[in-house]
């Protein structure tokens, strides 16, 4: 089972990124899918989350109104559409599954199990 994330580069504040992360291995269509973003020096935070059931979506405040969650269970594949990209949001993101976005969450403080991550850097 993998995920991969790809879609990541350096873009001028204000511009934007869609990013994509596929399933390889099996399929995650009864999965919440999300992404989380670690900067340098920082901790890993939540960045957003779509639901399974419902396509329900959840976002970390700082993000809200600009960034937009998606997935295509079709092509097992999940999207985060980035726009006004402030230099705030340089990090690596890395995307995830999980049972619920509630569980989802709690993966913050897990240290194994993520991807390469897509770096995505914002120049002001």
């Amino acid at each position: 089972v993998e995920l991969v994330e790809s879609g990541g580069g350096l873009v001028q504040a204000g511009g934007s990124l869609r990013l994509s992360c596929i399933g390889r291995g099996r399929t995650f269509d009864t999965y919440a899918m999300g992404w989380f973003r670690q900067a340098p020096g920082k901790a890993r935070e939540f960045v957003a989350a779509v639901n399974w059931s419902d396509d329900s979506t959840d976002y970390t405040e700082s993000v809200k109104g600009r960034f937009t969650i998606s997935r295509d269970n079709a092509k097992n594949t999940m999207y985060l559409q980035m726009n006004n990209l402030k230099p705030e949001d340089t990090a690596i993101y890395y995307c995830t599954v999980a049972p619920t976005i509630p569980a989802m969450k709690t993966l913050v403080d897990e240290d194994d199990g993520w991807g390469r991550g897509t770096q995505v850097t914002v120049s002001s």
